[in-house]
């Protein structure tokens, strides 16, 4: 007997089906909850399956995310074996049915199937280094996106209230010119004040700068006072706003902080965190996010696997004597290491930082490829070599 468990999970909760064999099923489907409680009784009908079947079951599941985190915990616990499947793979298979029903029992049962019909390999382990890795790079570039966020509200409310203090710092974000701008929000408040009072409150702030600077800061913020268009503050909810957005930069600003110390620490224990840097253009945190969504490369056995997970693979469209000439990428793969090998081309390329990389993408476009295009193609070359220098523990100026 082959027995495999197909569990469709969901937020707090997953539907169970099991199968014998490839014909027959063992029982009705059942809901387990994520619970000590739910996951004990789980627990229990493994053990009832695996006497059954006198073989230990694999699970097969779809990936959902952290959802299915309780159940990780509980399989690895245990030492079941589990596979993670595609949505989209799963999503196909059920297409085969004429069929259409949609239900928690019947995605269960779709999974076993599918256990059946394809070769699936089992779910390798990532380091704990690895996986926090990855879960401090995601959760750098969401905050990312709050910090534009915030930016760009900040610029709308600056826009009403003190136009001209873009001028005083050359870095209008710098945490002294925030802070500044904080206790001074308006040219009237700047105005009621001494330059020698605004002077000693930027050296208080930036202690590193001589009073000298400090003084030259003041008289430029006094001028901008003066220039500025708004004289009296129309709309303090324009006010309370500003001052709102500045206390969240700077929180965002400490939280960004934080999570680039941690993803520092955690790189420089991974040996491929200094291999993936040999590359020209790419930088502490780009190849931090690589290495981390990548995982082990132990995944991939040749690196056009590698290449298809990161969704760059080209789309095939063919239908009797029709063969499609333009194919766009799959895009199915990790969005994250997509945007961030794309983003790593484009350090390359810039200012001919990376030269091998700079020819190629210069060929391209003397073939006629669009910019674009040219640089997808660069997005394939470089992950071509990201595997071997992986695979090789070498660097790129090793790479033949």
């Amino acid at each position: 007997m082959n027995p495999v468990i197909g569990l469709d999970v969901s937020k707090g909760e997953s539907e169970v089906q099991a199968f014998l064999n490839n014909v027959i099923p063992y029982g009705k489907s059942f809901k387990i909850y994520h619970t000590s409680e739910g996951l004990i009784s789980f627990l229990h009908f493994l053990n009832d399956l695996e006497n059954k079947s006198l073989v230990k079951p694999t699970v097969i599941r779809e990936s959902t995310g952290h959802y299915q985190a309780p159940i990780i915990q509980f399989l690895e616990k245990y030492n079941y074996l589990y596979i993670v499947i595609n949505p989209i793979l799963s999503h196909q298979s059920k297409k085969t049915s004429l069929r259409k029903v949609k239900t928690d029992a019947m995605d269960a049962f779709h999974l076993c199937e599918l256990f059946y019909k394809e070769e699936l390999e089992p779910y390798k382990k990532r380091g704990i280094n690895l996986l926090n890795l990855r879960h401090l790079t995601r959760q750098h570039e969401a905050i990312t996106g709050l910090y534009v966020q915030a930016k760009l509200q900040f610029h709308t409310m600056l826009d009403q209230i003190f136009p001209e203090y873009r001028h005083v710092f050359v870095d209008l974000f710098s945490k002294v010119s925030l802070n500044l701008l904080n206790e001074f929000p308006t040219s009237e408040t700047v105005l009621e004040v001494s330059e020698v009072t605004l002077a000693d409150k930027i050296h208080s702030l930036c202690k590193t700068r001589s009073y000298q600077w400090a003084l030259k800061k003041a008289a430029k913020l006094n001028e901008a006072a003066k220039n500025n268009p708004f004289k009296n503050i129309v709309y303090q909810s324009h006010l309370v706003s500003l001052k709102m957005f500045i206390k969240m930069l700077l929180q965002y600003q400490e939280h960004l902080s934080i999570l680039d110390e941690q993803i520092d620490t955690l790189a420089r224990d991974i040996e491929e965190y200094e291999i993936i840097q040999s590359i020209p253009g790419i930088g502490e945190k780009i190849a931090a996010t690589i290495i981390s969504e990548i995982g082990e490369i132990e995944r991939f056995n040749h690196p056009k696997k590698l290449v298809a997970y990161a969704g760059i693979d080209a789309s095939v469209h063919q239908s009797g004597k029709f063969t499609a000439t333009i194919n766009r990428i799959t895009k199915r793969g990790s969005s994250r290491l997509r945007h961030v090998l794309y983003m790593a081309v484009l350090c390359g390329i810039r200012s001919s930082r990376n030269k091998r990389l700079k020819e190629f993408y210069d060929r391209k476009r003397e073939e006629g490829k669009p910019s674009k295009v040219a640089i997808i193609a660069c997005v394939n070359k470089l992950l071509h070599w990201i595997y071997t220098l992986m695979k090789r523990k070498e660097t790129f100026l090793d790479l033949s």
